[in-house]
């Protein structure tokens, strides 16, 4: 029997060791934390039984995955639930533009706009299924639906700050340029657009739910699937040679698959790569960071638009305006007073997360990369971007946890810098990911391959890189 060894148990990583074992390897996963999951861990963090995410939150990738839709993960736990609103984007009038899976929801919010916004987002909610499995694919390749993914292949090479000139009114511009924003870069450069395109229409398509108890709920599935099919998870093993990976008769396994940020690769491997894949990896860039804090409120936070109140995920960030140059200056290495934020309300969808009347509110501010500045500063500015548009929301603060950038990457080797997506989305990133190659999954070395979000098609939970770089390994085995 082949064997596999796969180096993190993030969701790529087990999304590639649940396929090398569909395909009868022997597969073992080794973890260097003590929990599984990567970036889907939950934990307690403040109050006992107030559950919180520790990164990723909502998952409308995870819900369309090409991969995950295949493999009954509900049959190990994983259930999905959704909030009456799957995201909100406020302004300061007091207005807000919102998606939910019934685009008359968001015809209501954006009034003049509507007709405008259904003619770019109509169609690709339409084809969605047909899209996402190209653009979840190796970024060369020959396209499965042409038609499809050609309608909307020139849409998502413009600037967000192109894309956004559909709209005349503040609703529907912020409400695009926020969803844009998660790209965790500037808004004016070529395929900026391409996140906030998929990430909406997935929204009115499939909706943005949420992992019953947590996005924990996601890795323990996966795991589940895992092991029955005789795979092995071991937690604690952190890997740093290749010595580590062979078996006691001092054999190599067929296939390695790392699901690692090309600094980890460069650190796990060293010399052993080509100087071509060692180049490529050294200039590889990360981008913007994350400053994650968790709170503790009682009861719900006080949004002065009542859809905000019933919304899952919440971008704030004003007007197009202010987000694309609130994006500019982060990506230049400034704080900016008012940083870009996220905001989750996953227990609105998942009572089962909060302590009583006590909620777990997920937050975390867009910083520079690296940024190593007072950890109170970051949390302040993003406190007061909630309090923006939820005034009195302090009032209601009863605990707080604050991971800052600087230490993301003691959470997750992974995130370089705060870097919670393991590489800039640049044009050049996006589209040679991570570096020019016809296979981007293979790293020089003969049967070990890059499954992290680092390779395409990049971040998100969907397991698509870890399933493309599975794919990879088997064609070669």
């Amino acid at each position: 029997m082949s064997t596999a060894v796969v180096v993190g148990s993030g969701p790529n990583g087990l999304a590639g060791a649940v396929r090398l074992a569909q395909a009868g390897l022997d597969v073992t996963v080794l973890e260097a934390a003590g929990t599984v999951g990567g970036g889907t861990r939950t934990t307690e963090r403040i109050l006992p039984g107030l559950l919180h995410d520790d990164c990723s939150a909502f998952h409308p990738t995870g819900v369309t995955s090409p991969f995950f839709r295949t493999l009954d993960l509900e049959r190990f736990g994983l259930t999905w639930a959704w909030p009456e609103i799957d995201f909100a984007h406020p302004l300061d009038d007091g207005r807000a533009g919102i998606v939910t899976r019934r685009m008359a929801d968001t015809d209501a919010t954006i009034g003049a706009d509507a007709r405008a916004w259904r003619r770019v987002f109509e169609p690709l909610v339409r084809t969605y299924d047909k899209i996402a499995a190209d653009a979840m694919g190796p970024a060369v390749h020959l396209p499965k639906h042409p038609v499809a993914f050609g309608r909307f292949g020139p849409q998502a090479l413009l600037p967000a700050t192109w894309t956004v000139r559909h709209w005349k009114d503040d609703p529907a511009r912020g409400l695009y340029t926020g969803v844009a924003a998660h790209a965790f870069g500037r808004l004016d450069r070529p395929l900026s657009g391409s996140v906030g395109l998929l990430l909406t229409a997935a929204g009115h398509h499939a909706g943005w739910p949420v992992a019953v108890g947590g996005s924990q709920a996601i890795a323990d599935a996966l795991v589940g699937l895992l092991t029955s099919m005789g795979g092995t998870v071991r937690t604690g093993v952190r890997v740093t040679s290749r010595a580590q990976l062979r078996d006691e008769a001092g054999h190599d396994p067929d296939v390695v698959l790392l699901d690692l940020a090309p600094a980890g690769v460069l650190d796990l491997l060293g010399d052993d790569l080509p100087g071509y894949v060692r180049r490529a990896f050294t200039r590889w860039r990360y981008g913007s960071a994350a400053h994650k804090v968790d709170y503790a409120i009682e009861g719900d936070v006080p949004w002065v638009n009542e859809h905000c109140r019933r919304a899952g995920t919440l971008h704030l960030g004003g007007t197009a305006e202010e987000i694309v140059a609130t994006e500019e200056t982060t990506v230049r290495g400034a704080l900016p007073e008012r940083p870009f934020a996220l905001v989750g309300q996953q227990y609105l969808a998942d009572p089962s997360r909060s302590a009583g009347s006590v909620n777990p509110l997920w937050a975390y501010a867009h910083v520079p990369a690296g940024y190593d500045g007072p950890p109170e500063v970051a949390t302040e500015a993003l406190t007061a971007q909630i309090e923006r548009f939820a005034p009195g929301f302090r009032d209601r603060i009863v605990g707080i946890f604050v991971r800052p950038a600087a230490a993301m990457a003691a959470y997750n080797a992974n995130y370089v810098g705060g870097d919670i997506g393991s590489g800039a989305n640049t044009a050049r990133q996006i589209v040679f990911r991570p570096r020019p190659a016809m296979n981007p999954y293979t790293l020089g070395v003969p049967g070990v391959y890059l499954c992290s979000s680092a390779a395409a098609p990049g971040g998100g939970v969907h397991g698509m890189c870890g399933f493309n770089a599975a794919e990879a390994a088997l064609k070669r085995l």
